[in-house]
């Protein structure tokens, strides 16, 4: 399984990007996807999960309201549309697949990595 993370790129404060992943390699609809990011010094932390038909989605509570997940079965992509964006949402975005789950906030169920796309957003 190959993931392919673009759209990363400099904003500034209050500014929308819209990240995708593409995945193949694998029927991409039975795979739940994530989005992570890690930040310099810090360590890589959950963003947002959908499961394989996109019904679910989970976020954590910081970023609810701003970022949004959503998959395109058809195209093999999932997206992470990111909405006034702060200067501490800088980071590297990874985007992740999970083979076996629904899609969760946790790293270790996550089998297939994507490269990370660098998204700074300056004040």
């Amino acid at each position: 399984v190959q993931l392919q993370a673009s759209g990363g790129g400099l904003v500034q404060a209050g500014d929308s990007l819209r990240l995708s992943c593409t995945v193949s390699g694998r029927t991409f609809s039975m795979i739940a996807m994530g989005w992570f990011r890690e930040a310099p010094g810090k360590e890589r932390e959950f963003v947002a999960a959908i499961s394989r038909s996109g019904g679910i989605t989970d976020y954590p509570d910081s970023m609810k309201g701003r970022f949004t997940i959503s998959r395109d079965n058809a195209k093999n992509t999932v997206y992470l549309q990111m909405n006034n964006l702060k200067p501490e949402d800088t980071a590297v975005y990874y985007c992740a697949a999970d083979r076996w789950g629904t899609g969760t906030s946790k790293k270790s169920s996550y089998d297939y990595w994507g490269q990370g796309t660098q998204v700074t957003v300056s004040s």
